[in-house]
């Protein structure tokens, strides 16, 4: 009763005209925001960051707004992945897989409706578990040493062969690309400058943000350069606005399961959506290997992720409120803004300011019913994209990249960059390997290596500590299994393939 009476307390404050205006810009802002190429929830909140302190907002009211920014941010990144194959943020990288296929396939509406239906669905399920589960579910990520973590990275990596169904020997060294290229930067134990070609702008290491414009949008642009000639582009055939209840409910139990395992992950500090969609994806892929066609555009292959990457935008704000730790790049900067209030997130916020965590709580609810009533709606506005020429979309792709890596940073250094993850990006695909692996290894290298600094540092070099906890054995276990599956699945089909031929 205690929880109920608190959240009713909550609406009140949400409800007030000053933060439900405010819910709703959040809303529209965050969803165009995510829609970007090369944005996302970050650099969304990021930059809307400075209005919060110019409008002189109450804390309440800033967090309800860019919270809310963070919802729409996390809706929005799918338009892109869907009707363009770029993804808007990195968690909408996994939405590409089947998305764009079922786009290509005339079906862009009906891809639309489910991510937003997803969304909806993982969302929810992640304010609910918000609600009643934050003290629980930090306590339990509390147990998440080095050691957990490192070995949680490693089974995502191990794993990352299953998410694209082509030889796992291409995934892996993809992978291990991307743990490279995450290397550059200064060494965080010493300082030292690591492969930087005695650079200053590459002492930070790779934005992510650029890596992904680059190697997915540029490399659009290039791989249509090269087929332009070959081929004439293709109209995508166009349905009807707005699906059928039935046809924006067919990522099924999806929905579920995705939300569950996004969830889990979100409430992880430092795993995020982008581990919650990956590994929403995986198992649902695992899970419906007889019946599934993901990677042609199976809408439990959108479902998925959509609502694991939903799902751990409410996890992540559970170690960041009662713990003070950033479950996310986004609530990092959401911290930040927090701590600039003279807001001390931790134990002891939900009863020395009640009416900012249940408020915000409470605006999470509005904002999942206002995205899905704003997103519904536009699903005909957003399949019209798809009726334009290649020859008027590419440029307009090539302009949306540049201006939005540039608004970031206003560095000319990283728009080179970006250009040059485009050949990159343009290359490996020509080699027929994927760059999701690479993207993911850049995403989690800093992190994996922290933690197995961490992780040494404490036991004084002693490799054993890795395997010394409960935790870490059973992650290695699941890894081992998960990775002699891809590669005895892959055997299996290679023989079948020789035998064809014979």
């Amino acid at each position: 009763m205690d929880t109920i009476t608190a959240l009713a307390q909550g609406f009140a404050v949400a409800i007030t005209p000053t933060n439900l205006v405010l819910a709703l810009f959040g809303c529209f802002a965050g969803t165009l925001i995510g829609a970007l190429p090369g944005l996302g929830p970050v650099n969304g909140v990021a930059i809307l960051i400075p209005l919060a302190f110019s409008l002189g907002l109450e804390p309440t009211s800033a967090l309800i707004m860019l919270s809310c920014i963070y919802y729409g941010c996390m809706y929005g990144g799918r338009i892109s992945s869907i009707m363009l194959n770029i993804p808007g943020d990195e968690p909408a990288i996994m939405t590409t897989l089947d998305g764009y296929p079922m786009a290509k396939a005339g079906k862009a509406s009906e891809a639309l409706a489910i991510s937003a239906v997803a969304s909806f669905i993982g969302a929810t399920f992640g304010t609910i578990g918000l609600t009643l589960f934050a003290p629980l579910l930090a306590k339990a990520a509390i147990y998440f040493g080095p050691a957990d973590y490192f070995a949680l990275y490693v089974m995502a990596f191990a794993t990352i062969g299953g998410v694209t169904s082509v030889n796992p020997f291409k995934t892996l060294l993809a992978a291990f690309l991307g743990l490279m290229i995450a290397t550059v930067g200064l060494d965080p134990a010493t300082g030292t400058a690591r492969y930087t070609l005695g650079s200053f702008h590459l002492y930070d290491g790779f934005d992510p943000i650029v890596a992904i414009v680059g190697l997915f949008a540029i490399s659009e642009v290039l791989v249509y350069l090269e087929r332009v000639h070959e081929e004439p582009a293709k109209m995508v055939a166009l349905t009807r606005g707005i699906p059928s209840f039935k046809v924006t409910m067919s990522g099924g139990w999806a929905n579920l399961r995705g939300s569950i395992i996004g969830f889990i992950c979100g409430i992880l500090p430092g795993a995020g959506a982008s581990l919650g969609a990956f590994m929403s994806y995986i198992f649902e892929k695992r899970w419906s290997a007889k019946d599934g066609r993901f990677g042609e555009g199976d809408p439990r292959g959108i479902a998925a992720p959509e609502s694991g990457n939903n799902a751990a935008s409410g996890g992540a704000l559970i170690p960041m409120l009662t713990l003070g730790i950033p479950g996310s790049g986004t609530t990092a900067v959401m911290l930040a803004l927090l701590i600039s209030l003279n807001i001390q997130p931790g134990p002891l916020l939900f009863e020395r300011q009640p009416e900012l965590v249940w408020g915000l709580i409470a605006a999470l609810y509005i904002a999942n019913i206002a995205l899905l009533v704003m997103n519904i709606p536009m699903i005909g506005l957003f399949t019209r994209m798809l009726s334009l020429p290649q020859w008027i979309l590419m440029p307009f792709v090539v302009m949306v990249s540049f201006l939005g890596v540039y608004s970031i940073s206003h560095s000319t250094f990283d728009l080179f960059i970006m250009v040059g993850f485009g050949v990159i990006g343009y290359v490996l695909r020509m080699l027929g390997i994927s760059l999701v692996p690479v993207i993911l290894g850049l995403l989690l290298g800093a992190d994996m290596e922290n933690n197995l600094r961490r992780a040494l540092s404490i036991s004084d070099g002693d490799f054993q500590f890795l395997f010394s906890s409960p935790i870490a054995l059973t992650l290695y276990a699941i890894t081992a299994v998960m990775l002699g599956l891809a590669f005895l699945l892959t055997f299996r089909s290679g023989e079948k393939s020789n035998a064809a031929k014979s």
